[in-house]
């Protein structure tokens, strides 16, 4: 199964995309600035990784029971990169958010389109993040 994350707003303070499963639109998708010159967080680097449906230890955690989330394995100069629920650019620290309604800066719905995705996917699991050329 294949994700395709396909950024196409940069604003100094988030990422916002659409998330596309098997080139079909399914949600958009929230990350941190594309900006990398104030350091951490900002967004991976476009590109192809695998990923695999593992649990989650920080929303675990926050849950009290074992969350599974997709984590993405191999990103440069990054570690535990999760799908996952949030709202707003300080919800990720490099991963992505999803949800089924944007505006600049935020997504809403996140619950919602985080378990509706969650249940359609299948290992193996890719997830390519492409970049438009569109800055704001």
């Amino acid at each position: 199964m294949k994700l395709s994350i396909l950024r196409e707003r940069y604003t100094p303070n988030s990422t916002v995309g659409s998330l596309l499963i098997d080139g079909q639109i399914f949600c958009y998708t929230l990350e941190p600035r594309k900006d990398q010159s104030k350091g951490k967080p900002y967004c991976i680097p476009a590109g192809l990784y695998q990923a695999t449906l593992a649990i989650s230890p920080r929303f675990t955690e926050l849950k009290k029971y074992p969350f599974r989330v997709p984590l993405l394995s191999s990103v440069p100069d990054f570690t535990s990169v999760e799908i996952h629920i949030g709202n707003l650019p300080h919800d990720t620290e490099g991963c992505t958010l999803v949800g089924f309604a944007r505006s600049v800066d935020a997504i809403q719905n996140s619950e919602e389109a985080f378990f509706r995705l969650f249940h359609r996917l299948a290992e193996p699991l890719e997830v390519e993040y492409i970049d438009t050329q569109e800055k704001t």
